[in-house]
């Protein structure tokens, strides 16, 4: 691993950026790991100064984004205006057991007050009964609505609550509905992510969506593991300790 180290200015005061460069031993055999994080605090006791931490920490690692709840993203855009750290908000967050319009009012306020990508997760029964022409609809209504604001749709799956068979018709649907990535979990059932899931679901969506893995990922390995099965995004809690183990 090779470390680079640049300084630049933010209201008056110098900021140290930390890339981190680590050699994978695949197709591509150098990656700037901060920018496969998105730094998450999801928990229902989040208070403001836990959401200005983690704001902070985003900027000083340089991550991709923060990931919050709704009700957290006009603060999480007031600290990081003057950063390039995206804002992830979730919706139908952690069950996914809501109606369309409910999500879709989430996402929206969500994009109005500052966020650029959504995580929405996907209706699990309505997969699990084979209401696909359900699951469909809601997830195109979603895409067409982050999209014509220029946002990202991310679909959580939870794959600890589904088959295989079940995953590749998920992706398939999220891939048919233009959702931008599939994601495995909310980090709040009763798995998190897994190679096995992870290489499933990039095997299906066959390079027209993008992989992100959440649920689970604490250590540098574990992050090293799931870019190496094919994940393009990592959610994680966990983004300043894995960085700071990355700087050993």
């Amino acid at each position: 691993m090779r470390k680079i180290r640049k300084q630049q200015t933010q209201h008056q005061q110098k900021v140290l950026l930390y890339c981190f460069f680590i050699h994978t031993g695949k197709d591509q055999p150098i990656m700037n790991l901060n920018k496969y994080i998105d730094h998450t605090l999801l928990k229902a006791d989040a208070t403001e100064a836990q959401i200005i931490q983690l704001c902070q920490e985003a900027v000083r690692y340089d991550f991709y984004a923060v990931c919050v709840n709704g009700c957290y993203v006009p603060l999480a855009a007031k600290h990081l205006r003057r950063s390039d750290v995206k804002i992830a908000a979730v919706a139908g967050f952690p069950l996914g057991a809501m109606p369309p319009q409910a999500k879709a009012f989430e996402a929206r306020n969500a994009i109005e007050n500052g966020a650029n990508e959504i995580d929405m997760v996907i209706n699990i029964g309505a997969l699990k009964d084979g209401r696909y022409d359900e699951v469909l609809a809601e997830l195109s209504q979603l895409a067409e609505l982050c999209h014509s604001h220029d946002a990202t749709l991310k679909v959580i799956l939870e794959t600890c609550l589904l088959t295989k068979k079940e995953i590749r018709k998920a992706c398939e649907l999220c891939v048919k509905a233009n959702a931008d990535f599939v994601k495995t979990s909310t980090g709040f059932d009763a798995g998190g992510a897994t190679v096995e899931d992870i290489t499933l679901m990039k095997k299906t969506v066959s390079g027209k969506a993008k992989i992100k893995a959440s649920g689970g990922i604490r250590t540098l390995q574990d992050a090293l593991r799931f870019i190496d099965a094919g994940a393009d995004r990592l959610g994680c809690s966990a983004g300043a300790a894995i960085m700071e183990e990355a700087l050993k």
